[in-house]
């Protein structure tokens, strides 16, 4: 139904698409008149949050963006890393939050499509998928249907796609109850004369549309995307668009076979706001115009109007633009894969973009006005006066805890929601299909063997929601930094990172507050350690009621192994080993497990991070990596030194599943066991090995401190002449293997 200019004015009806009255006000100066529905309808996708970064665009130009390894930036479908010997990585994450609150399956799957298409977008074969997830306590019902869909949409969609999903993270807490979270990182590889680009070049080509057909499911997807959840979310559902994978699985040999040929100019996924933003963002990217005929669009459904066909985010989509007189070549291509495609219109020269309906031009409005001129805005930061209130902890308090009984809580830790095995969770998703995951979900980071060559791919998502809420600069920097040290204890050199950032509403000083934080530490991390950013995604407005998830920067980051026979592994590997601890960074209760799971409470600032100390960690091991004289190598992080020593023991070799440590210092011992801090990883090496483990650390400046020797079955910390833990790695590896499954139940 066509609505007229008179009633958009008269009833402002720009506010029911999500556009403030300013921004009406300047969508009218651009074209000089007022636009139409469907004209309105264009902007108010393209200059949404989750499409125009109004809020984030200035914070997110302080981030390094150049590095001798990369060969395509942030601007483009996903970033590309060189690897050598002509081949390239392209890795991107994105978010999927909003559609998981209301429609947990789909709204999975389909971010799963969405990151994998970004990923075919740039000529490559998407090879792994990672996830980082975040629900409210599986203890009640309501996250555990969010949980128990989103999982299930994850293997669902990626299984049927035979792509192996190889890694993430998931976390539990109250400060995710209302708002769970989804973001998912896909990795692609391909050569560099591969490489496309999201443009409309070439006056006269023409711009196809290849895969589904188009229904009307998705619209304003992205709007509803930059809005708070409130209680008539769940009237948004057909905001939520519905995945096909085995339609997407023909897509991607499509596209591959199509990319060999010398006919496709550009490709550009139809993601969020469907052919509206892929048509804007190739002709603004290349100084072009397009013109579309909405009447030659494959539909699924009767009666769509133009205002539905060019808002619609029906999955499944490549638009491509092909050089004129060889659209056959797509056309046969296509009819052998069994997809929809159809000319849809041709590339000009005018800067317009141009929708016809037949014969009637239904909307004209300049290309760039949709993109590059939506409206920046510099919201206001201000501290929230929160951090004064739980920044502040009583540690002296921890000092008279030395009568607890540490093994219990040891085990209390092991079987909690946030650090118990995901292996009951990740064996529902295929991590082996393809043949090329070398270590598997369950590590501090996967491995791909790049085939035909002696090359590995190292790859991590990681985040720490709690650590950013308590202080967003540390929590920022401590995204990357952690994601590093997964990266090295692999043996992979960090390459560059891909972020996605959760947070509130930013028109709230202090939420602009933690994420302007967050990204400067982000930044500053990113310079220490030699990882520009290559690009990702902003998800604001993850609030209901006036409360906001907690600020959650997740970053996704790859790696290099030269010679993937170096890799290591978290488990010991023999008997009689020795364990030692790199690094010896300051250590903390705020934000930690223990004081979450054990103290009951949240509060405290997080351990501070040393970034040069940072840097020279992992320079050391991976010099120990090169010289191959470590056994094994795990990075101590979430619950501190004894659960990392103890997950060292759970995955160890037959004979090699104890430990037998002493540890000493000037902190109480719950401090020493359960405090968690940066800078630390815990390698084991052969006693004959262990002098020159020390040398090379302390060649780069890295503490460095013998803890004990690797034992068969039998976990032991000693604190001078006192035991503080000692049990059957067996009861151990039980408490870990036990924890979530029981909550489920």
């Amino acid at each position: 139904m066509a609505v007229r200019t008179e009633d958009i004015i008269h009833n402002c009806l720009w506010q029911e698409l999500g556009l403030k009255d300013s921004e009406y006000e300047r969508i009218e100066r651009l074209l000089g008149r007022h636009p139409n529905w469907t004209e309105l309808g264009m902007f108010s996708v393209l200059w949404s949050e989750h499409c125009g970064y109004k809020h984030s665009k200035t914070a997110l130009q302080s981030l390094p963006t150049q590095g001798e390894a990369i060969l395509v930036g942030p601007g483009e479908n996903a970033g590309v890393v060189d690897l050598g010997h002509g081949l390239a990585l392209t890795f991107k994450v994105e978010s999927h939050n909003h559609p998981i609150a209301i429609e947990p399956y789909q709204g999975a799957a389909t971010g799963i499509g969405g990151i994998v298409r970004d990923i075919l977008a740039m000529g490559a074969r998407p090879i792994a998928l990672l996830d980082s997830l975040r629900f409210g306590p599986l203890e009640a019902p309501w996250p555990r249907h969010i949980f128990s869909g989103v999982v299930a949409g994850i293997a669902g969609y990626g299984n049927c796609l035979g792509l192996p999903t190889v890694g993430g993270e998931t976390y539990f807490d109250e400060g995710y109850a209302h708002n769970p979270l989804c973001n998912v990182m896909c990795v692609g590889l391909m050569r560099h004369e591969d490489i496309q680009r999201g443009v409309a070049a070439g006056v006269g080509n023409s711009v196809m549309l290849l895969g589904h057909s188009t229904g009307r499911d998705g619209i304003h997807g992205c709007t509803f995307a930059s809005e708070e959840l409130g209680e008539n979310s769940p009237d948004r559902r057909p905001a939520v668009q519905v995945g096909d994978p085995f339609v997407e699985k023909l897509l991607i040999e499509a596209c591959l076979e199509l990319q060999r040929t010398d006919v496709v100019v550009g490709v550009q996924d139809m993601g969020a706001a469907g052919i509206t933003s892929s048509c804007a963002e190739t002709a603004s990217r290349a100084g072009t115009g397009i013109e579309i005929d909405v009447t030659k669009v494959p539909l699924r459904e009767k009666n769509m109007t133009p205002y539905d066909i060019m808002l619609s985010e029906s999955q499944e989509r490549m638009l491509l633009i092909v050089e004129r007189g060889k659209e056959n070549v797509v056309e046969e291509v296509a009819e052998r894969w069994g997809l929809h495609v159809a000319t849809i219109g041709r590339v000009t020269d005018d800067g317009l973009f141009r929708v016809y309906e037949g014969s009637e031009i239904v909307a004209e409005v300049p290309a760039r006005a949709l993109t590059d001129q939506a409206p920046i805005y510099r919201p206001l930061a201000e501290r929230p006066t929160y951090l004064d209130q739980l920044q502040p902890i009583d540690e002296k308090r921890v000092q008279s805890l030395t009568d607890r009984d540490h093994l219990k809580d040891l085990k209390t830790l092991l079987g909690s929601a946030n650090l118990a095995s995901r292996r009951w969770i990740y064996q529902q998703y295929d991590h082996m299909v393809r043949t090329d995951t070398v270590i598997p979900p369950g590590g501090d980071a996967a491995v791909l063997r790049v085939k035909g060559t002696s090359m590995g791919v190292a790859v991590s998502v990681d985040g720490n929601g709690r650590y950013t809420y308590l202080d967003p600069y540390t929590g920022g920097a401590a995204a990357v930094a952690e994601a590093a040290r997964n990266i090295v204890c692999t043996g992979g050199r960090p390459l560059a990172i891909t972020n996605c950032l959760n947070f509130g509403n930013p028109e709230k000083p202090g939420i602009y507050y933690q994420f302007a934080e967050a990204v400067r530490g982000m930044g500053d991390a990113c310079r220490a350690l030699g990882t520009p950013v290559t690009g990702g995604n902003v998800s604001f407005y993850n609030e209901s009621d006036g409360k906001a998830v907690y600020p959650t920067p997740v970053v996704g980051m790859v790696g290099l192994l030269l010679d993937i026979e170096k890799r290591l592994t978290v488990g010991f590997k023999r008997a009689g080993d020795i364990i030692v601890l790199l690094g010896d960074g300051p250590v903390a209760l705020g934000g930690s497990e223990y004081a979450q799971r054990i103290l009951n409470e949240l509060g405290g600032i997080p351990p501070a991070l040393d970034l040069e100390a940072e840097a020279a960690l992992c320079e050391a091991v991976l010099d120990m990596v090169q010289a191959r004289i470590l056994s094994s190598c795990h990075d101590v992080s979430d619950g501190g030194l004894a659960v990392a020593l103890a997950e060292c023991a759970f995955r160890g070799d037959a004979g090699a599943t104890g430990a037998k440590v002493h540890l000493e210092g000037d902190v109480a011992p719950p401090l020493a066991l359960f405090a968690e801090g940066h800078s630390r990883i815990v390698v084991s090496c052969a006693p004959p090995k262990v002098d020159e483990v020390v040398r090379r650390a302390q060649v780069k400046g890295v503490p460095v401190r013998i803890l004990g020797q690797v034992a068969s079955e039998r976990f032991s910390i000693f604190w001078a002449d006192d035991i503080l833990i000692d049990e059957d790695t067996n009861e151990l590896t039980r408490c870990w293997q036990e924890g979530i499954p029981c909550m489920m139940s």
